[in-house]
């Protein structure tokens, strides 16, 4: 079965990115989204997101006439036979998952289906709790089409992408989940894979959906866990005279049986995968009787993190009220507009806080933070604009444009220079003359 149409529903990262490396492949994409605005607007070549590569690829797309956009769902079901869910899952106030942009979309899916013949295959990107494909999408799907599994395929096939990396992840995946509900389904997705990755097919997994539902959680949950066992780590490295973190990482990480990867230490994870996953997976837990001692800890020492860097300032320059205070960097991590539960933006809430006064940087979120933060803050349009006159400077993303600060530099625009590492982007020794802290650093030892 050769699955060349494709219908992508959910124009957001993970969506909009799909359907853009998909049409760049050949395949004829149609994508929809219910947000009319954000439709219009991609239409015209514009991201609502940054992502690396995307707007050229999006531009591409439509100007070859591979990428259509649409805002029907009768029309995006007609004119495909496979279409990819990829709708946000929030939180609710409460932490567990709202599906009710995946219970909209499998409804509409299903009705469009209702006097569709032919094969249609169905697969649930978003990000759902274990069980929902079975339980909640086929019953949506067969009540409102009247058709039965086998007139139609459903999977569920999880996405591992890292924001500002999506499209890198999407040619170039560690693996592919595939959880089918009949072997006509799994095997109808795992040839249309075969054909988008041709001879660099990655390795495979086939099972069940509530097992690659689990597989999405656990990852997520797992990375979390690790970044949050290395910030543990950083609160000992402080309080021990000589040592240092980003060494004890290196060393740990050189074990082939741990690795490298999400051992570096700052204000913890942010995002919009890794907070609401972890405590949608606690929530999943509760909701059945099941403790997971080790997710809560997770999430109670990334909280902790924010605390732990206004003590960090508070070390540098005193009491913080009436301080000026400039933090670089806004976004969640590198490499993305994304503020969504960023720590950075944290952060600079606590420092408000405790009575500072903020100006902010960052390359490419400026606009978003202005969203959340509004007049609360200042907004530089430049590094030196955000460091001029302040008593403290704050590096809260790792952003590759930070590296240009040097002592002079922050010797020449402060008005009391004091640099703190939030995410250990500077080498110590090359702040000797000016007040220095970071993350997981301790206290010089002139015996070590």
């Amino acid at each position: 079965m050769h699955l060349s149409k494709v219908a992508v529903v959910g124009l957001g990262y993970v969506g909009l990115s799909l359907a853009c490396a998909l049409a760049s492949r050949g395949f004829e994409v149609v994508g929809l989204d219910k947000d009319y605005e954000k439709v219009m607007m991609i239409k015209r070549g514009l991201t609502p997101i940054y992502e690396e590569g995307l707007d050229k690829l999006l531009r591409k797309s439509l100007d070859d006439g591979s990428l259509k956009l649409i805002y029907d769902y009768e029309e995006a079901v007609e004119r495909s036979n496979l279409c990819f869910i990829c709708v946000g899952t929030p939180s609710k106030p409460d932490g567990s998952v709202d599906l009710s942009y995946v219970e909209d979309a499998s409804r509409m899916i299903g009705r469009s289906l209702r006097n569709r013949r032919g094969y249609y295959l169905v697969v649930i990107r978003s990000t759902v709790p274990p069980g929902t494909t079975i339980n909640v999408v086929k019953r949506i799907i067969e009540e409102e089409s009247g058709k039965s599994l086998g007139d139609y395929g459903l999977c569920f096939n999880p996405e591992f992408l890292r924001e500002g990396e999506a499209l890198q992840d999407i040619f170039n995946p560690d693996r592919i989940i595939i959880g089918c509900l009949d072997e006509t389904s799994g095997e109808a997705l795992l040839n249309f894979y075969r054909s988008f990755h041709g001879d660099s097919m990655p390795p495979v997994l086939v099972t069940t959906p509530t097992n690659a539902e689990l597989i999405k959680y656990a990852n997520n949950a797992f990375l979390a866990m690790k970044i949050s066992f290395i910030n543990m780590i950083s609160q000992l490295c402080q309080n021990l005279p000589g040592a240092d973190v980003k060494v004890v990482a290196n060393g740990i990480g050189m074990d082939r049986r741990i690795g490298r990867e999400f051992l570096n230490a700052g204000l913890g994870w942010g995002g919009s995968c890794f907070p609401k996953d972890v405590m949608g997976l606690l929530r999943f837990g509760e909701s059945i009787g099941v403790k997971l001692p080790l997710i809560e800890a997770t999430i109670e020492v990334n909280e902790a993190q924010i605390i732990g860097a206004i003590k960090l300032a508070e070390k540098l320059v005193g009491d913080l009220r009436g301080k000026n205070i400039a933090v670089l960097g806004l976004a969640f991590k590198p490499g993305t507009d994304d503020v969504r539960e960023s720590r950075s933006i944290k952060l600079v809430e606590k420092l408000l806080e405790y009575g500072a006064k903020v100006r902010v940087h960052d390359p490419r979120a400026l606009e978003k933070a202005r969203e959340i933060l509004r007049e609360k803050v200042s907004y530089a349009s430049s590094i030196e604009e955000c460091l001029s006159g302040t008593d403290l400077c704050i590096l809260a993303t790792e952003w590759s444009e930070y590296k240009v600060l040097k002592q002079e530099m922050l010797e020449k625009l402060m008005k009391n220079p004091a640099l703190l590492d939030c995410r250990r982007l500077y080498d110590p020794k090359e702040f000797e003359r000016i007040k220095f802290a970071a993350i997981g650093l301790g206290p010089p030892n002139s015996s070590q």
